[in-house]
């Protein structure tokens, strides 16, 4: 591609704000050193030329940031690359309307900001991007606190033990209702001598009131 599209290319990404005619998935990831990235670019419309352009940038979108090239998928060709770029790391995939960056064994110097981009006549179409952080140890999530619930104490109350073998009842109730039938009996003889008591009284002021002259002339 000529020097001057790129510097046109360099200027459009300066004011970069992405189209929905390319998707790129993910928006942002952080990748260990050495493993092996896949950033994705879905084109909702065909491209006018059936190519696929990935660049990076290095800095942080400003107008002084430097884009490079690194290769650009096409329908007869396959992979074309960009100069100084490591061919053996670096391969561009197709899946129908998806195209695949397929990084392999990746370093910190690989990070940046990845675009794809397809050339229009005359309009350029870029991607939203993909934040790629590669780092030696990958950082670390925080596990959540987990909050202890205190349990409840549960009441238990010791089990009653039933005893096995013959019941004492009866040998308590057999007392009991002998001495219960004890004092009826001696309640019904002193109701009886209570009466024979009141029959001699009974008889003897009778008779004193019918004979009392005999008793005093005696």
């Amino acid at each position: 591609m000529q020097p001057r599209l790129w510097l046109l290319v360099a200027a459009q990404l300066a004011a970069l704000r992405g189209s929905s005619a390319l998707v790129q998935t993910p928006a942002s990831l952080t990748a260990q050193t050495n493993q092996t990235v896949m950033l994705s670019c879905e084109a909702k419309t065909p491209p006018t030329n059936s190519r696929i352009y990935w660049l990076r940038q290095r800095l942080a979108p400003s107008a002084d940031s430097h884009h490079e090239f690194l290769a650009f998928w096409d329908l007869t060709k396959g992979t074309v690359y960009g100069k100084e770029v490591e061919q053996e790391r670096l391969t561009v995939l197709r899946d129908s309307s998806r195209y695949t960056l397929s990084l392999q064994s990746v370093k910190p110097s690989d990070s940046g900001v990845y675009f794809c981009m397809t050339v229009g006549n005359p309009d350029l179409t870029f991607g939203k991007g993909t934040q790629l952080s590669v780092v030696d140890v990958l950082p670390t999530t925080p596990q959540p606190t987990k909050k202890t619930t205190p349990k409840k104490k549960v009441l238990r109350f010791p089990n009653l033990v039933t005893q096995k073998g013959p019941s004492c009842a009866p040998l308590i109730v057999g007392p009991l209702v002998a001495v219960v039938l004890l004092l009826l009996v001696s309640l019904g003889v002193a109701i009886h001598l209570h009466c024979l008591q009141r029959r001699a009284r009974l008889r003897l002021l009778k008779h004193l009131r019918l004979y009392p002259l005999e008793k005093f002339s005696r």
